[in-house]
């Protein structure tokens, strides 16, 4: 059961204009990436480390009213066949649970490869010389949240008339 200040928040989120979030989901980690208010752009937010369902939902739900989500994006690990996996199992319980807890719209997006790219562009942005060590979670989630929104303006744009040959 929702709590009433819970319920009035999930509600204002819900129905107001604002960011969405996406999630990395890792059993370790959770990238986050967060959009702009007009939804184009997606940056890296924060890496959070894993530690209990009920923490973790209470983070993400900080995470949520503190940049004024409306939306969350959590990636979805096919394997690279395109089939349905433990992992993406996994994910898909996860976004269940965040969309009961939150109170938000929460929709999957494939997230094949992203990994792999946001290594890609993590060791391209790493100041050389630099031991630091860079997390890719959070890259891989503004890769998803990019990937999604791409997605969703080229469904709004208009048809384009196509050139017959």
């Amino acid at each position: 059961m929702t709590s009433a200040p819970q319920a009035t928040l999930s509600h204002r989120l819900a129905n107001s204009s604002g960011r969405i979030l996406a999630i990395d989901y890792g059993r370790k980690r959770f990238g986050l990436a967060v959009s702009d208010e007009a939804g184009v752009t997606a940056r890296p937010l924060a890496t959070l480390t894993r530690t209990n369902r009920r923490d973790d939902l209470r983070r993400l739900r900080l995470v949520a009213r503190e940049h004024v989500v409306r939306q969350i994006v959590v990636g979805l690990p096919l394997r690279l066949d395109g089939t349905i996996g433990e992992m993406a199992e996994e994910a898909k319980r996860f976004a269940t649970r965040l969309a009961q807890h939150l109170g938000l719209t929460v929709e999957m997006m494939d997230e094949r490869l992203t990994s792999w790219e946001a290594g890609q562009i993590a060791a391209s942005s790493k100041p050389r010389g630099t031991a630091r060590k860079v997390t890719r979670d959070h890259v891989a989630a503004a890769v998803i949240l990019r990937d999604y929104l791409a997605a969703q303006s080229e469904n709004k744009s208009p048809t384009r008339s196509r050139r017959k040959s």
